[in-house]
Formats: structure tokens, sequence, C-alpha cells
């Protein structure tokens, strides 16, 4: 899935690189590193670093390096701060049979599920995420935006309605000729958390899935995520770090 990812949306692009794969879009887009296969004994890593950092300081964007607990070599994390790269919170990648998951979650009363499809409804997810999680999320409205004007077949965004108001938001990116379908940005506002909006999130995500023909459904889980996702039958796999870069 990392070797061969495709551009998100418009204006983005995918390039292999000796032994790196990156994205390039515009500022608000994902910008950084999918997957790297460096060798621990020469300079080729290092210099495949510093080329990363030259080609993102070229096109004026702060960029991400995705590194996961397998990734080669041992010490890359080590060298990635020694470039000065800033690691992030680890997450742990987990996945499960989309077919296997619950399909029926209940909702709390009052509650109701929509699909986001105009900007209305992205609207919605941002200011979920905002309040969920404190941070400014205006740039994953635009790529949402971008995504469903372009390619609205490999995105599926949904947001729970308590009584008109948006409490939950999440969405699902599909990967049209994989297996894989990827769980995103899973958030619920504060004073509607333990009630089992997250769990119907993911079953309804997870629903679509299998629905559309992809077998496993993935996440990159946060610590508070973990437990959910482990009773409901997801497996970890591995741990990834989000290693950033600002110029």
């Amino acid at each position: 899935m990392r070797r061969e990812a495709r551009p998100e949306g418009p204006g983005s692009r995918v390039e292999r690189v000796g032994n790196v794969v990156r994205a390039t879009g515009p500022a608000h887009a994902w910008n950084g590193v999918l997957w790297s296969g460096l060798d621990a004994h020469d300079t080729a890593g290092a210099d495949a670093v510093a080329a990363q950092i030259d080609h993102y300081r070229a096109a004026g964007l702060p960029f991400e390096w995705k590194l996961y607990g397998h990734d080669a070599p041992a010490d890359l994390g080590e060298r990635l701060r020694a470039a000065g790269f800033t690691a992030g919170e680890p997450e742990t990648l987990m996945a499960a049979e989309a077919a296997a998951l619950p399909r029926d979650v209940p909702l709390p009363g009052g509650v109701e599920l929509r699909a986001v499809t105009d900007e209305t409804g992205v609207r919605q997810v941002v200011e979920v995420h905002a309040r969920a999680f404190g941070t400014d999320s205006a740039a994953i409205g635009r790529r949402l935006l971008d995504r469903l004007a372009a390619d609205p077949g490999a995105v599926a965004a949904v947001v729970a309605l308590a009584d008109g108001e948006p409490v939950s938001a999440a969405r699902l990116e599909l990967h049209p000729g994989t297996d894989f379908a990827g769980l995103w940005g899973g958030g619920t506002v504060e004073g509607w958390r333990g009630r089992g909006l997250y769990r119907a999130l993911v079953s309804h995500r997870a629903r679509i899935a299998a629905d559309r023909g992809h077998r496993y459904v993935q996440v990159d889980a946060a610590p508070t995520s973990r437990p959910i996702l482990r009773r409901l039958g997801f497996l970890e796999l591995a741990t990834t770090t989000p290693y950033a870069y600002e110029f």
C-alpha cells in the first residue's frame, strides 16, 4: 500500500525516487515520505534523507516522514531526529477483516448518521475535528472537498448529528484495485464520548468498505482508540510515528 500509493487529490503527485516514495501537493495536502527502503551500511541513507529535505524546501512545503516500526535501517528514527525532524506521538497500525466487524452498532437516542457529500457536511466534519482534537482542521476540510469533487468514489465521510448538532465524524478512504480501505479522522466531541459513537462510525465505514469489495480496513490508532478497536476484532500490526520537518 505504501510503495504503490496513489495521489490523494487534485494537484498532488506520488513520486518514486530511488528507494523513497513521497507525496507532494498543495500546501493544504498531506506532503511527505510514505515509504523508504534505505541501506544501513553506506551513505545512501543519509543522502536520501537530505534529498527529501531539499525537495520539500524547494517546494516551500513542510512535510512528514511516516516511519513504521519495521522500516530499515533500525536507527532511522535517530537519523531523522539528527537531520532536524521532530517526532510526533506514536500510533499503532491496526487492521481487521471488514466483513467480520459488527454491522449494526446501536446509536444513542436522538443521533443519526449522515453521509457527507457537500460543503455543509464538510464544515460539520471540520467543526467536530476542531472541538474533538482542539486543532485547526481547515486543511482536512479542503482535502475532503478536493476528494469529493475529483474522485467521490474514493472517499466516504460521515457525521453523527444529535438533534441537528454535529457531535462525531470520520472518513473512509478507499483504494480501488486493492484489498484495503483506510479509517481516518474518527473523533467525538467531549460530552458524547463513551456512548458508542466511535464504534458506530467504525462499523458504518467497515460496512461500506466490505460492500465495495475491500477485504480489510486499517487504521493508525491512538492509545485511546486501541482498546475499542481490539474489542471489535482489530489486530495490531506495527507502530507508526510521524516525523515532521518545518522550514
